[in-house]
This record gives structure tokens, sequence and C-alpha cells, in this order.
């Protein structure tokens, strides 16, 4: 048994996911539980002469569930009571749950009070600890127990059958197959099993049933459509059926273990001596190849050259990657070979085995360990030398590239250093010659290092013998002579660029004032002009008030304006006056800005300009915006009326609708009346369109004068004519349906009243749950029972055929007519089937044409066909027929 199955005091208790699965028990498992359990129950009890036929009343006293439990354990409990008495039968049932938790089982929520009362789940449960406690618990099979015993048994019972593959206990067993092959590897007379087919469930499952009942003794517990109608039958149902098998052929499986133990026995011996001949082999060889390795791995003769040093170094990783690995296996296999052999031995009380001299573990392990040395050693050798060799390639090679880099660096240096473009070039250029000069210098420093590396390099190449020594020398020396060269020219470079700096600096100092003055009065004009000719876009008179009165403000500006035009001339004459005394060679104009005094004088004549033209600009616009403004306030003043005027009317009209002031035909001219005065107010709705037309002809887009827009005029005068004639025509139809029904003013007033009444929302219908309250109201017996339901659906059905969910006031009026008319139909219908049947109880298409007017008689012939009259006469119609024939079988 698991070890999960057992508390920490070694006592057993059912597994946790069992019992959560019993209180959620599918209806399918349950049935296939209650049949299994109660077999499984009366194989037992019909030892004592009795059995039980519903298994949770019958255990409710607890005199059975006692007496099972002496016929499975072959003990006596205490003596039961006989009373008849709920105190008594739990008494029972205590004494019963006492003894199972004296065989080590711990009931979890399995209470005495829950069997009395006959809780199924609970009876099924408790059945179920029983069945693993007696009957499966003991079970062993190769050191496993219980339910994975179990379990097991049956795969090595029927593992060699075919369409066989037992892996659980629900669906591995619904072929039938794993049943017929448990009895046919015991019984093999009993069951032909090359005659069963996988594809044919119901007749394996029967065969295996019955001939287990018959042959062996084992009730039937589950029935072939139990498990093949089920996706996943009970397990625990499958389990106690298997169960029954396993106790069933118990006796022939030991004899079967017998057999097999002497089988057992001699394939070992056999298998020892087999393993004893492939030690001595593999030994030999192992030992062999270690001897012819060794020598190999012990030469240290060097190479002069890199290629050949890594072709030994290539050889030996073969070695390691191709054969060595083999060995190891070899050596590995032996070392398990010789440790399996001499464990079979010994537990088969067999003497131990004695290689041959030389050929022990011991043996070869010395031998290995000599192959590992002599391998480690010249693997350490190869490495030292590939690193030497490594070392002075590196070395030269790295001088290489050092030259090579520094000398792709001086390149063009000394022509550079030489050049006299400082003479006419201007402060920002002499400046950033200066700058280059000094990054240059910064360089010349940090090169400084790598000229040491070099020589560094090639005195550790001369130390280390390198065979290329002379021209590496040659070369350092060359970078040295160069490098001093350099040094001299940098110097006597920057002294003439630092003479040229301040000879310049003063005109820059004018440049830079004149371009940090006029930068900002150029963008100011340029701003200037900007705004001066910008399209301007507005929609009221605070706008364009506001852009009038920046404009005035920008006018005051222009003065002080012009007094710094006239400062910045002065700056750039000044500077003319400076490079024709002391004979400057300007290069250029000025770097600091690309702004000239030509430049300046056109754009302050340009804003000049554009002033007086904005002027006029404004006063158009402002004449403009108050004429937009008087045309918002024209159209507000009308649509403030007409938009409440609307809403009012709509108001007024949903009231009339609903109250109940007079008859229909009063409310009708009330409403006609209503509609003429909306009619005669079409020309005020006619003259806002007007205005409307003229505030978008005049792209005006908003109007804080009013909330309300020409669409929400448009929207609400449609929706009030369309209001005033549906209501017109609603109060049409019910005086049409009043006298085509009969109904009088007071049935009229008394369905609105209550129509009214429920409607809470007064949206002039009702929901589902108003109407219904409103039907009881009226007197409708509608009971809160499944009867009363389906009579409330047929309601809806007729007064909402469409399923919209509501009841308008006219559907209501319809049904409530209908209702009303149906007794005085029924009579009518009686009267005039007596008129024309006579004497007779039917009436027959002759007399229908006699009697009725022609096209009336064809049209009930026509629905006669179908009906057969009393005492089989066709075609004749008696009193239902006659009825149904005329009015359908809805109406009647």
């Amino acid at each position: 048994m698991d070890q999960d199955q057992y508390d920490g005091d070694g006592n057993y208790m059912p597994q946790e996911d069992d019992w959560d699965r019993d209180l959620l028990l599918d209806p399918a498992w349950e049935k296939q539980q209650r049949k299994t359990f109660t077999a499984w129950c009366n194989s037992h009890l019909r030892k004592a002469g009795t059995q039980i036929e519903n298994i949770e009343e019958d255990f409710r006293d607890g005199l059975k569930l006692m007496l099972l439990l002496e016929v499975i354990s072959g003990e006596r409990l205490a003596k039961p009571e006989r009373g008849k008495m709920r105190v008594h039968k739990i008494s029972n049932v205590n004494k019963a749950l006492d003894f199972i938790a004296s065989k080590g089982v711990k009931l979890v929520s399995i209470g005495a009070e829950e069997i009395v009362d006959g809780n199924a789940k609970m009876t099924l449960g408790m059945i179920w600890t029983i069945i693993l406690r007696f009957a499966i618990q003991d079970i062993s099979v190769e050191e496993t127990s219980a339910k994975e015993g179990l379990l097991l048994w049956c795969q090595r019972k029927t593992a060699p059958y075919k369409n066989v593959n037992i892996q659980n206990f629900h669906i591995s067993w619904k072929d039938g197959l794993g049943f017929c092959a448990l009895i046919h590897r015991h019984r093999p007379e009993l069951i032909d099993y090359g005659k069963l087919r996988k594809d044919d469930p119901m007749t394996n499952l029967n065969t295996a049933f019955d001939v287990a009942e018959k042959y062996l003794d084992i009730p039937k517990m589950l029935d072939a459509e139990d498990i093949v109608g089920t996706a996943r039958p009970d397990e625990k149902a499958i389990m106690t059926y298997v169960s029954s098998f396993y106790h069933a052929f118990s006796g022939a499986q030991k004899a079967e273990t017998a057999a097999n133990r002497i089988c057992k026995v001699l394939a070992v011996n056999q298998e020892n001596e087999q393993l004893m001949e492939d030690y001595e082999k593999l030994a030999t060889d192992l030992l062999e190849w270690i001897r012819r390795t060794i020598p190999w791995l012990e030469n240290r003769l060097p190479e002069n050259t890199m290629q050949a040093m890594q072709q030994k170094l290539e050889d030996f990783r073969d070695y390691r990657r191709l054969h060595k690995p083999p060995k190891v296996q070899e050596k590995c296999q032996l070392e398990i070979n010789f440790n399996t052999l001499q464990t079979k031995l010994r537990l088969s009380n067999r003497p131990a085995f004695m290689p041959s001299e030389g050929k022990m573990v011991s043996d070869i392990n010395n031998a290995w360990g000599n192959l590992e040395g002599a391998e480690k050693g010249y693997e350490e050798w190869l490495l030292n030398e590939i690193r030497r060799l490594e070392r002075l390639d590196h070395l030269a090679e790295k001088f290489r590239q050092k030259a090579a880099i520094h000398e792709a660096w001086t390149e063009g240096k000394e022509e550079m250093l030489q050049k006299r473009d400082y003479e006419t070039a201007s402060l920002s250029e002499i400046k950033a010659l200066l700058k280059k000069h000094e990054a240059f210098e910064s360089d010349l420093a940090a090169h400084q290092d790598r000229v040491e590396q070099i020589a560094a390099i090639a005195q550790e190449l001369n130390e280390l013998d390198y065979y290329d020594s002379p021209s590496v020398n040659a070369r350092c020396q060359r970078i040295c002579d160069q490098w001093d060269a350099l040094g001299a020219l940098t110097q006597k470079r920057s002294e003439a660029l630092q003479r040229t700096e301040k000879l310049l600096e003063t005109i820059d100092q004018l440049y830079l004032e004149f371009a940090k003055r006029a930068a900002p009065f150029n963008n100011w004009m340029e701003g200037a002009m900007e705004d001066l000719q910008d399209t301007f876009i507005v929609h009221t008179i605070e706008e364009i008030q506001g852009l009038s009165t920046a404009h005035e403000q920008f006018k005051a500006t222009l003065p002080e304006a012009d007094k710094e035009r006239q400062a910045i001339l002065g700056i750039h004459n000044e500077i003319a006056k400076i490079v024709q005394t002391y004979h400057v060679n300007m290069a250029g104009t000025n770097p600091y800005t690309t702004i000239n005094p030509q430049e300046i004088n056109a754009k302050w004549d340009k804003v000049r300009q554009l002033v007086p033209q904005r002027d006029q600009a404004l006063i158009e616009e402002h004449a403009r915006q108050q004429n937009n403004e008087r045309l918002r306030r024209q159209f507000a003043n009308q649509a403030n009326v007409i938009g409440p005027w609307i809403q009012t009317k709509m108001e007024e009209i949903g009231r009339i609708s609903i109250e109940m002031h007079g008859t229909l035909e009063d409310q009708l001219t009330h409403l006609r009346q209503y509609e003429k005065s909306i009619v005669n107010y079409k020309p005020k709705i006619d003259q806002l369109e007007g205005d409307h037309q003229l505030i978008q002809e005049a792209l005006i887009f908003d109007n804080k004068h009013t909330n309300y827009t020409m669409e929400h005029i448009r929207v609400g005068w449609e929706q009030l004519l369309t209001t005033i004639a549906r209501t017109i025509n609603e109060i049409e139809n019910q005086i049409l349906t009043r006298d085509a029904k009969g109904i009088s003013q007071e049935q009229l007033n008394e369905f609105r009243a209550s129509f009214n009444h429920f409607d809470r929302d007064h949206s002039g219908t009702l929901g589902a749950e108003e109407f219904k309250a409103c039907l009881i109201s009226l007197g409708f017996d509608i009971a809160n029972d499944a009867q009363g339901e389906n009579e409330f659906s047929r309601i809806m059905s007729i007064v909402d055929p469409n399923r919209m969910g509501i009841v308008t006031f006219q559907a209501f009026i319809d049904f409530m007519s209908r209702e009303t008319a149906d007794t005085d139909t029924a009579d009518q219908v009686m009267a005039s089937f007596k008129v024309l049947a006579g004497d007779k109880n039917y009436i027959l298409a002759d007399e229908l044409r006699r009697e009725l007017p022609p096209d009336q008689a064809e049209y009930c012939i026509a629905r006669m066909a179908p009906y057969t009259g009393p005492d089989g006469v066709p075609g004749a119609l008696d009193y239902m027929s006659f009825s149904t024939a005329l009015y359908g079988e809805s109406d009647l």
C-alpha cells in the first residue's frame, strides 16, 4: 500500500482525493457504485443466509452492517441493539464504525447519523472504505500493495494478450478484453479469446461477467451497459469487481509464482557464467590497449613550427575525442559487470568470482592510472610548447600592428605642421586652427606611449632571439627619428598661431557685438512682418477687438525700434574703419551672422509699409463681426421660444393619450384640434429656417445666446407631428375595437385605468411583470406555479408576438376584447351546429351546401377533408370538428 495511505501512527485511512470525489459523485458513477457495492456485500452476506436490496436503506439500522463485518473479518462484534428507535440504530452503526476504526482505518467525515439517515454518498463512502481494508489492502504483488499491487497484477496477467493495455481502473476496462484476458489466463477452457473483437465491448463484457458468475463464483456486480454507456467508468466499482477476480485466482497465482522462481534461478546461473566470460575478454582487450598507448604519450620530441605543434595537439584531441571514450565506457562496463556478477553470486549463495591473475579490477585501475598520468604529462608539455611559440608569434605580430598603426598616423603630419594657412585666416579660423593644433598636441602626447611600447616589444624580441630581429630594429629606429622631428615642428606652429590670434581679436569682438544686436532685431522685424501679413480668422466681436488692441500696442514700439536700427548700423561702420586703417586681410564676412546692413534697411522699410494695410483689414473685419452678432441674436430669440413650445406640446399630447377625460370620440376631437394648432405653427418654423440659412451663409458655427440648434428644432418638430398622428391613430383603433367587440365605455375606462396604474414610468407600455400584475388586478387567475407560468406565456405570445418584452395599450385592448367575446362566440357556434345538424350529431357536405351561402359552404367543405365523423362517416363533422373548421383550435 502507498505510504500516503497511512497516518503518523501507522493507521490506514482513505485517500483524501478519493473521498472528495465521493462528495462530487457523478450520477452515472453513483449508479455503478450502488450496483457493484451491493453485489459485493451480498457475495459475503449470503454466507450468513441474507442479503440487501437497497444499500443505503438496508444498512440504516446497523444490523446487516455488523453482520457484514463479522463475515468478512471472521470476528465477533459487540451484541447489537434490537430496538427500532433511532438511538438503537445509531448505537449499532457506531459499533460497526468502531470496529472498522479498530482495524487501523480512520473514517474521515463519516458519522453514524449520516448512515442512519440513509445518506447515499456517505454510505457508499463507508462501503468503499470497508472494501479497501478487507478486499484490497492485503493484495501484494512484487513489493507493491493495495491499488498499485492490484493494478500491477492485472498488467502482469494481461501482458501477453493483444489489444489489452491496463493503465488504470476505468477506461482500460471499457472494451471488456481486460476481464476476458484475466479469465483466459487462469481458465483458458472457459473463453475462446481468439474470437473476441475489440470493437464489440458489449459481447466481451457480457461474456466475462456471465462466465465469472457461472464458473468462478464471482457475482455479477455490473452490467455491460453500465461500462459501455459511460465515458469514464467509476474507478471504485471497477476496482471492487477486479479484486474479486484477484481473490478467485490467488491460488493459481501462488503456483505460477513458484514455477517462475525456479526458472529465474536457472536463468541467473546462466547469466552469471556469461558475465564471467565477458569480464575476462573485456579485461584482456583493455589492458592490451593501455600497454600500446602509454609509449605514444611519453614521446616529448619538440617541433620548431607552430603548425607542427598544432598537429600534435590535434592528434591528442582525436585521441581524447575518438579513441579514449570507448575505452572509458569499456572500463566502466567492466566494473559494472564485475559488481553485478558479485552481487548476483552473493544473493544466490554462490562463491565469489576470482578473475585470472593480473586481470583484477584493481590491476586494471592501476594500469588506467598510469595511462592517465602519461596523458596528463603529455598534455601539459604540448600546451607549454604551444604557449612558447604563440608568445613569439604574438609579439612579432603585435610589433607589426603597432608599427603600422603609428606609421599610418604620422603620414602627412610633417606637411600639415609646415603649412602657413593662418596668414589668410579669420579670427574664428585662427581659433579653430589653435583648437585643432591643441588637439594634435594631445594626440601627439597620447602616441608617446605607443612609441615606447614599440621600442619595448622590439627589445623583448631581441632578448628571445627572434629570427627576424634585424628588420624589427631598423623599423623601430625610423619610428623614433620621425617622432623627434614631429615634436620640433609642433612647437614652431603653435607660436605662429598665437601671434595671429591676438591681431584679429579686436575685429572679432566688434563682429560679435554686431551679430548679438542684429540677430534679435532681425527676428523682431521678421516676426512683425509675419504678424502684419498673417491672415486672421475670428468669430466674435471680442476676438477682433483683441486683435485691434494688440496692433495699436505694436505701432507704439516703432520709434524705439528705429533707434536700435541706427545703433546696429553704427557698429558696422566702426568695423569698416578699423579694417581700412590697419590694412587687415579679411578673408570673409562676419562669421557670427549672415545679416548685413542692406538687409536690415530693406526689412525696416517693409514693416513701415505693412502697418497701414493691417489697419484697414482690422476695420473691415470688425464690421463683419457686428453683422454676425446681429444674426446670432435674431436666430436665438426665435429658437428660445419654439424649442420650449415643442416640448410643451409633446407633454400635453402624452397626457391626453393617458388620461380618461370624456369618451374616445371626445379625446379624438381634442387631439385633432391639437393637430390643427400644431400645423398652424409651421410658418414660424419656416421663418427660423430662413434665419438659419443666413447664419450658414455667414459661416457662423456657434451661438452663445441659445442652446437650441436648427437640427434640434427639426427633430423635435418631426417627433411632434409623428406623435400626434400616432396618438390619433391609436384612439381611432380603440374606437374600432370597441365597436367591433361591443366593449362599453366603462370597460374601456377600466382597462385604461388599470393600464395607467401599472405604467409606472408613463412610457405608454407595460413590461412583462407590470402586465402580469395588471391581469391579476382584472381578475385573471395566474398562479405562481408551472401552470400559471405556461398560461402567462400563452398570453404574452398573443399581446407581444415579436417578443419585444413590452405590451402596448392597443395590444392590451385587443386581448381584453377577445377574452370577453370568447363565451359569446362558443354559444353562437353551438346554436349554428344544432340548426344545421337537426337530430343527428354530425353535419354532411350536402347539408352545408343547402343551408349556407355557396362561398361559405365551400370554405367549410374544404376544411372537412382531414376529419372523420362519428361511426366512421368520411367527410362528416361533429361539434368539435365543426367549431375547429370554422374558427381554428386556438380560438375555441
